[in-house]
């Protein structure tokens, strides 16, 4: 199988996609086409290639660089679903809205600088047409494993 355009741009930008992450119950998957636009479960950092921490609080034992990497890990798990359920990325015409959810403590602020990492990824991976999205970076008390980073979007798909 052959590199898609988006892929061949990944592998310059040193970046390689995880395999596609296997939900572990029958009553979701990783996303969902309606229309024009595919729903991407929330995913976390589901990448054994990168050198990132899995578990752990911003503001307490992880930096927010620590943070930006999880999400730019937590952005391939994504781009490896969308691989997995279109069969090539250039059928992504826009990353449409990303919810990045970080785990934190209460005084933590730095959630926008964190979710940039999944961001700045789409941005550079796509260009400013395409991958500039709407986004939210919100605080939780808790994620999943204790994973630091969890994040969900909606792309526009042909």
């Amino acid at each position: 199988m052959s590199l898609s355009v988006v892929e061949v741009r990944l592998a310059e930008m040193g970046l390689v996609l995880p395999e596609p992450r296997q939900f572990p119950s029958d009553n979701r998957q990783g996303c969902v086409q309606v229309g024009a636009v595919m729903y991407v479960s929330g995913h976390g950092p589901h990448h054994p290639g990168m050198d990132i921490v899995r578990r752990g609080k911003l503001g307490a034992e992880l930096s927010v660089e620590q943070g930006y990497e999880v999400a730019k890990a937590c952005a391939l798990s994504i781009l490896a679903t969308l691989r997995a359920e279109l069969g090539d990325l250039t059928k992504v015409r826009r990353v449409v809205r990303l919810l990045g959810m970080v785990n934190c403590t209460p005084d933590f602020e730095a959630m926008p600088k964190v979710v940039d990492g999944a961001s700045d990824l789409f941005y550079e991976l796509f260009g400013p047409r395409r991958g500039c999205h709407a986004r939210a970076a919100v605080g939780m008390a808790s994620l999943p494993r204790q994973q630091p980073v969890e994040i969900s979007g909606e792309f526009e798909v042909t």
